[in-house]
């Protein structure tokens, strides 16, 4: 099986670089519990701008960016991080899926994953990422992943929240690889009480 992750990080080291390898990681973590051979191809957009920008003023996609596009289109799986600029995906990832054909990834699962300055910015995977691939008609899961500075540390928990997040991510899109319909929390309702007893302690004078 093989999964794609498209990281649109600019510097190094890069957070969604980071960000990246910690849902692959989860991905590859998921997919060997069901015993599948997991390969994967981190492609850096940095390595392709200038071809991206090439591709996008001639039509015409230089050798290693065309491998790069095949990588993506023939993935099973794809993960993709963008960092946050001015409130949305980068022009470099917005660019880079712009110069693949607009049906080559219909129906691909797809994992969501963004970085950002502040935790201000975390819609930013569902009022842009989501809609740019829901137009692509991908497949995308339920959990997106979003990592702000503070999210690198360690978390109060035994497990870190961020860890908590790729984990939950990974194992919906194992599920959409194998078949296996989302898990649903089970919800057990607790019996309130009488309506006269709730009453009674509204009405309890105060000591």
């Amino acid at each position: 099986m093989k999964v794609a992750v498209v990281t649109a990080g600019l510097g190094v080291p890069s957070s969604s670089r980071m960000l990246a390898d910690v849902l692959s990681d989860a991905v590859k973590g998921e997919l060997s519990l069901s015993g599948s051979d997991v390969t994967v191809d981190v492609l850096e957009l940095r390595d392709y701008a200038v071809d991206i920008a090439h591709h996008l003023v001639s039509g015409f996609a230089p050798p290693a960016l065309a491998a790069a596009i095949r990588s993506v289109t023939d993935a099973d799986a794809l993960i993709v991080v963008s960092p946050v600029f001015s409130g949305s995906y980068s022009g470099l990832f917005k660019s880079f899926f712009d110069v693949i054909d607009n049906t080559a990834l219909e129906g691909m699962p797809v994992l969501l994953g963004a970085t950002g300055g502040s935790a201000r910015h975390a819609l930013v995977l569902d009022h842009a990422m989501r809609p740019l691939f829901s137009y692509l008609r991908a497949r995308v899961a339920p959990t997106a992943v979003y990592a702000a500075p503070q999210d690198w540390g360690a978390g109060a928990d035994d497990e870190p929240a961020l860890a908590q997040r790729s984990r939950r991510a990974a194992r919906e899109l194992a599920g959409m690889l194998d078949g296996r319909p989302p898990a649903r929390p089970s919800h057990q309702i607790e019996p309130s009480a009488p309506f006269e007893d709730l009453l009674a302690r509204i009405q309890a004078p105060t000591s």
